[in-house]
């Protein structure tokens, strides 16, 4: 039978309710009975002790709020009684020390890829079109629409057949029902033209022109990180021609970062073209060639150190950080231990945990620039009239996230043990193995976005509400924390971590559970349901203030 109640760390001042409790229940932890003043639901949280206000509230053996009044033993934790407080942080030379899992049962694995000539190999084949600028967002849409359609890449088609048949009803007068419309269950989508290209995504943004030209500069680069992606093979640029970000930069800042640049790419000006319907024929048709080109790469085995992949959560809940996110550490450990890379992002939701990281850096200028990341951003934050611990939104507070510490602690336990081998700014490739901490916003798909751009090929996502959200290039695995979230949406969840919360499994167990999973989808022998779902969630961030 499993426990009611769960101790996080032994320093911790408070216990999470593991199902609901109801007021006036005793529940005994480590031989000491709590007698409960309130209903305490499953996933929130229940003060161990009378503390006055002003009491420093440990949870995950760190700073997550301070009280805001007195409490007593067994009420509940809130927002009415806890608000957010963090501990400071710097660098100490810690002599951090960390003991890899056993990976022999990983060891002599591999997984199929396209190998790339910069020595990166891609989890997927995808060609990739870019706008230099937002005005050229409506001939994207176009593209989209006829090349998805026709050379088998829609996942609309049984919706259009479901719409027909509404149709249909109407016409003949009559009010369509479920059972009247088999066409929606049944519909299938064309067969892929090209076998050995995964997909055709589509970069559209809100940049480009308008701005500041350091938006659109940073825009550059990032597009740029996405033109040099290993899971790109080929690109079409189309550019209007007047825009800030002009298309001869965009060559630069791709031909830069990889001297030895080879997939074939096509740029397009719409202000150099005949017409709009000239421009897109003419678009789609060196596409198609470039398909063609592409097409006639294979994947092959590589050994699982050249996985790149990003660990996010989104849409948290209370056992965030008691189920996925450290089952997502230990497969980050895993692969750090396999020579392999950890990307960790989300920068405001690493507040609190600041001192750990800083701790387990490699060296100082590593622990130095994380520091100064972190420090310049709260700075920003607070200059605008907000801060870090306006992070955490209604749907995780309702769910047992109080503070943005108390978020940061569980979200942080995704990247694992491992020693922090370097720190990215927005933009910066991962090029050394282990972790890497990665500058985005705590925003869910402003952070998949800068992840993929510092080149994760597979992206770990873990949800405990549910958020349908994924990327154009890197394919997202969703795991859920909990089995009534993974029963409720099984058309976004990948993987189950709720049998810890049943004791059924443990972290160890669904951590290699994970990587074995991230080994099918790296060679493309399973795909992720929000990539059969075409969910190409794509934000640049600005460097204002995101959280």
């Amino acid at each position: 039978m499993k426990n009611s109640i769960l101790k996080i760390h032994p320093a911790d001042s408070i216990l999470v309710a593991l199902q609901h409790l109801q007021a006036g229940e005793t529940v005994t932890y480590d031989g000491h009975p709590y007698t409960l003043t309130e209903n305490i639901p499953a996933k929130h949280k229940f003060y161990m002790s009378d503390a006055p206000a002003g009491t420093e509230i440990i949870m995950y053996g760190v700073l997550v709020g301070k009280t805001e009044k007195e409490v007593k033993t067994g009420s509940r934790v809130s927002t009415e009684n806890l608000k957010h407080a963090s501990g400071p942080y710097d660098f100490r030379n810690a002599g951090y020390h960390w003991t890899p899992p056993d990976v022999s049962a990983f060891k002599d694995l591999s997984f199929r890829g396209f190998h790339r000539h910069d020595g990166r190999v891609g989890t997927a084949n995808y060609w990739l079109f870019l706008p230099t600028v937002f005005c050229e967002n409506r001939n994207l849409d176009v593209i989209r629409e006829v090349l998805q359609d026709e050379l088998g890449y829609s996942v609309t088609e049984k919706y259009k057949s479901f719409t027909r048949e509404l149709i249909l009803a109407q016409q003949q007068g009559k009010k369509a029902t479920e059972q009247d419309i088999p066409a929606f269950a049944s519909a299938r989508a064309r067969s892929r033209v090209f076998k050995n290209v995964d997909g055709i995504r589509f970069l559209t943004h809100e940049g480009g022109c308008g701005g500041t030209r350091q938006d659109s500069a940073i825009l550059g680069k990032l597009l740029s990180a996405y033109a040099n992606h290993p899971n790109v093979g080929g690109i079409t640029i189309l550019s209007l021609g007047c825009q800030h970000l002009q298309s001869s930069e965009l060559l630069d800042d791709i031909k830069n970062a990889s001297p030895g640049f080879d997939k074939p790419i096509y740029v397009f000006e719409q202000q150099q073209s005949q017409s709009e319907e000239q421009l897109i024929q003419e678009a789609i048709r060196k596409t198609f060639e470039g398909l063609t080109l592409i097409n006639q790469l294979e994947r092959k085995p590589a050994s699982l150190d050249q996985l790149c992949i990003g660990v996010k959560c989104g849409g948290s809940d209370g056992f965030s950080g008691i189920t996925a996110n450290p089952a997502v550490g230990y497969c980050a450990d895993l692969l750090v231990a396999l020579g392999g890379k950890i990307l960790l992002a989300e920068f405001p939701e690493l507040c609190g945990v600041e001192q750990e990281l800083v701790d387990r850096s490699v060296n100082e200028t590593v622990a130095r620039k994380f520091i100064r990341l972190m420090r310049d951003y709260e700075a920003s934050a607070a200059r605008s009239g907000s801060g870090f611990h306006m992070n955490p939104s209604p749907g995780n507070i309702r769910d047992g996230l109080i503070t943005d510490a108390m978020k940061s602690a569980g979200a942080a336990k995704k990247a694992g043990n491992a020693p922090v081998a370097d720190v990215l700014d927005y933009t910066e490739p991962a090029t050394k193995p282990g972790l890497s901490l990665v500058c985005t916003p705590g925003n869910d798909v402003e952070a998949t976005t800068g992840q993929a751009a510092s080149g994760a090929t597979l992206i770990l996502f873990t949800t405990g509400l549910g958020t349908p959200t994924g990327n154009p290039v890197c394919p997202t695995i969703k795991i859920s924390t909990n089995t009534a979230l993974a029963r409720r949406m099984p058309d976004i969840i990948d993987i189950d971590t709720g049998s810890i919360i049943e004791g059924e499994k443990s972290i160890r167990e669904m951590g290699e559970e994970i990587l074995r999973y991230c080994i099918r989808a790296a060679s493309g022998e399973i795909t992720p349901k929000a990539v059969l779902l075409n969910q190409d969630d794509f934000i640049p961030w600005k460097r204002g203030v995101s959280l």
